[in-house]
């Protein structure tokens, strides 16, 4: 079977997948500060062929590396992201929170600052997750973190790019994500031919909260891919 590489978001690691039934999956983590520099690490070190899967900054981490090098991708999958350039606001944000980090902060606490933002209410109810989403910025580590701010902020617009995409691809949000709600993701799937779009019950961390749900859409788009 053709190698599944999944790429977490900023502020979180491969814990994100447990439990989804993807286990033989490559998880890298992101930590160069461009999206150049990123792209090019991960087409070093991946197989030659590879089905892609990404969340948050790791989908729009594999959103360019499928532009860069489509003939390594032969499946892509797309969850609770965005393909648009940053806004002032968020550029601004990032800012404040390398600022933060260089003032002694910690990951944990600011991954705390939003964690209404990374989970639905229904999934803060239930203690685990929101220790596991803290858990995950502690993994993480203030050097990484401030690697992945900076590479935010040298995304651009990936939406003309996706118009060369012709591999089977998954588009899955959140009904209850405010960070990237669904209209980004039917947005994206307006310009890649033939993607699925799902939505499932959840927040932006639909791995951690959806496990059981999010794996078997994966399993069943993965066996397309070959």
């Amino acid at each position: 079977m053709t190698a599944l590489v999944l790429l977490a978001g900023m502020n979180c690691t491969a814990d994100l997948w447990t439990g989804c039934g993807l286990d033989d999956a490559l998880t890298p983590a992101l930590a160069a500060r461009t999206m150049d520099e990123q792209v090019e690490q991960l087409l070093r070190v991946l197989p030659t062929s590879f089905v892609l899967g990404g969340l948050s900054l790791g989908g729009i981490v594999a959103m360019a590396l499928a532009h860069r090098a489509p003939e390594r991708v032969a499946g892509l999958c797309l969850v609770s992201t965005n393909a648009k350039e940053p806004t002032d606001a968020q550029r601004a944000g990032w800012r404040r929170w390398r600022d933060r980090l260089r003032a002694g902060e910690s990951p944990r606490a600011l991954q705390a600052s939003i964690v209404d933002s990374l989970l639905s209410a229904a999934a803060q109810r239930r203690p685990e997750l929101p220790q596991r989403t803290l858990a995950m910025g502690d993994a993480t580590g203030s050097a990484t973190l401030d690697a992945q701010l900076q590479l935010q902020s040298t995304r651009t617009d990936l939406r003309p790019g996706l118009r060369s995409v012709s591999v089977p691809t998954l588009i899955v949000s959140g009904a209850a994500d405010p960070i990237c709600p669904p209209e980004f993701h039917t947005e994206i799937a307006s310009v890649v031919r033939g993607a699925r779009v799902v939505s499932l019950d959840g927040g932006h961390l639909l791995p951690l909260e959806r496990p059981e749900a999010f794996g078997a859409l994966v399993r069943s788009w993965r066996a397309r891919c070959v």
